[in-house]
């Protein structure tokens, strides 16, 4: 019987080592419950109405929208949808009715270009984006640099940028919204990203953190990017790729190249409190999977990477 006893008690200290031990190399948020707040973007089912893209929502677990374009009217402005006190009172019911919020307007607002006609109608776009979101209670508008013009030097692209921030933080300034500037195009890399952002310092200013927009250009990891720039990140968008002969090919989560699971979990055992929202490309790429697949996709991987 001692023997016996004395065994047993071994191979429970054994076993609960073993436990232990796994339990220590889990995750951060494995052990405190992190349960990741999942959106998408419209931009992934140009040709839903409405109605189809709340019930899909409500439906697969979502709990915000990011919209970019309603039926392909990228001006929301003029969506019917948000163009009348009556249109926005009734789209403001529905995403109560499906327990869904609104957590950011992409607008088309490019802050780079230099000629004055064309500036002034690009940040007039973002001011118009910011009274709108006041009007929805929508915490962010999107705004993004695109290229780096050859006609001009960096240095007087990145001050437009800075310069455009500015107009439009002032802009915003005593609302609820704030501006967000999208990782994009050809600022991507850490090191200009900082210094605008540095150099902004706004309250109403943030990062919309396009995790493989960076990667597939740059080459950075996030597990460099994201320290740097984690005190402007405020909301993230997810998508995957594989690069095939200097192209993208967008693939399901999980399924590509991009170490986009590195970022997320970054982002997790901070405790992130914003939004992971889906990006699935398809009014600018016709030729990958329908919505009804890949917005289904994106929550079941998203599951069972946090499970």
């Amino acid at each position: 019987m001692q023997a016996k006893s004395t065994r047993s008690r071994r191979e429970f200290i054994q076993t609960s080592s073993v436990l232990l031990g796994g339990l220590l190399y889990l995750p951060a948020f494995a052990k405190t419950g992190y349960a990741p707040k999942l959106s998408f973007s419209t931009l992934g089912c140009p040709d839903w109405n409405f109605d189809k893209i709340t019930q899909f929502a409500a439906e697969h677990g979502y709990k915000g929208l990011e919209i970019r374009g309603i039926q392909r009217e990228l001006d929301l402005v003029k969506s019917s949808i948000f163009n009348s006190t009556t249109a926005r009172s009734l789209t403001m019911a529905r995403m109560k009715e499906k327990g869904l919020r609104f957590v950011g307007l992409g607008s088309s607002s490019t802050l780079h270009f230099k000629e004055a006609v064309k500036r002034k109608e690009q940040l007039e776009d973002g001011k118009r984006f910011i009274d709108l979101a006041e009007q929805l209670k929508c915490p962010y508008v999107r705004v993004f640099p695109n290229n780096f013009p050859k006609e001009q030097s960096k240095e007087e692209t990145m001050d437009l940028i800075k310069a455009g921030l500015l107009e439009l933080s002032a802009h915003a300034k005593g609302s609820g919204v704030e501006v967000l500037m999208e990782t994009h195009g050809d600022l991507v890399y850490l090191a200009d990203l900082e210094k605008i952002m540095k150099e902004v310092n706004s309250p109403k200013i943030g990062l919309i953190w396009d995790i493989s927009n960076m990667w597939t250009v740059t080459g950075e990891a996030p597990a460099k990017v994201y320290p740097a720039l984690k005190k402007y990140i405020r909301h993230v968008h997810v998508k995957d790729a594989i690069k095939e002969e200097g192209k993208l090919r967008y693939t399901f989560l999980g399924k590509g190249q991009v170490p986009i699971f590195e970022g997320i979990d970054l982002l997790a055992r901070d405790n992130y409190k914003g939004f992971y929202s889906f990006e699935w490309e398809k009014l600018w790429h016709p030729e990958i999977a329908e919505p009804e697949l890949a917005l289904a996709d994106y929550p079941k991987a998203m599951k069972a990477h946090f499970a």
